[in-house]
């Protein structure tokens, strides 16, 4: 019973610790996007006027992009401000956490009824079974019902956001004066 419990300890301990994750920085340079894009990538495109425009990627040239949405369109590198994809959310993680909650429910369902009749360990199988099958489906339902995030894939130079706001200290000793000074750029 002891070994059970310790799988089941760590089971949980494993799903409940996050991944790390690793960002991509934008590229800043148009000539650089076929390394984060290639053609039937959906993208919004924000224009240098602000205006947002979504699409399928038809072709991409080192100087320019043709996008099906409305029609085709074609921006030359100097008209685009920004470029975000979809973060394409699997629904794989929604079907772990699903998981490992309707597993633990059905671990905690079988371990009490185990510790009044030792005779059900046949039932303990079929209910954590059930109830990590009930577990995985409302967990894929949830998820699917949570739309993506947008990741912005290129930001022009110069563009709103590319100067990044800086906070530093540094440190002022004088005969008379000691402290920190600090400064904020934006």
């Amino acid at each position: 019973m002891r070994s059970l419990t310790a799988v089941v300890v760590a089971a949980v301990v494993a799903l409940a610790v996050p991944a790390p994750a690793a960002a991509q920085e934008p590229v800043t340079s148009f000539d650089q996007l076929s390394t984060r894009l290639k053609p039937g990538d959906t993208i919004w495109i924000t224009d240098a006027q602000g205006r947002e425009v979504k699409g399928k990627i038809q072709a991409l040239a080192p100087d320019a992009l043709t996008l099906r949405g409305d029609g085709l369109m074609t921006f030359a590198a100097r008209d685009v401000s920004i470029i975000r994809e979809s973060d394409g959310d699997s629904l794989k993680n929604g079907a772990l956490i699903g998981l490992g909650v309707g597993g633990g429910i059905g671990v905690a369902a079988c371990v009490s009824i185990v510790a009044m009749d030792d005779d059900d360990a046949g039932w303990c199988a079929a209910a954590i079974g059930t109830y990590s099958a009930m577990g995985v489906g409302i967990g894929v339902g949830i998820d699917a019902l949570i739309p993506g995030r947008k990741r912005v894939a290129y930001r022009a130079p110069g563009a709103p956001g590319t100067t990044p706001a800086r906070l530093s200290f540094a440190p002022v000793i004088t005969p008379r004066t000691k402290g920190v000074a600090v400064s904020f750029a934006f």
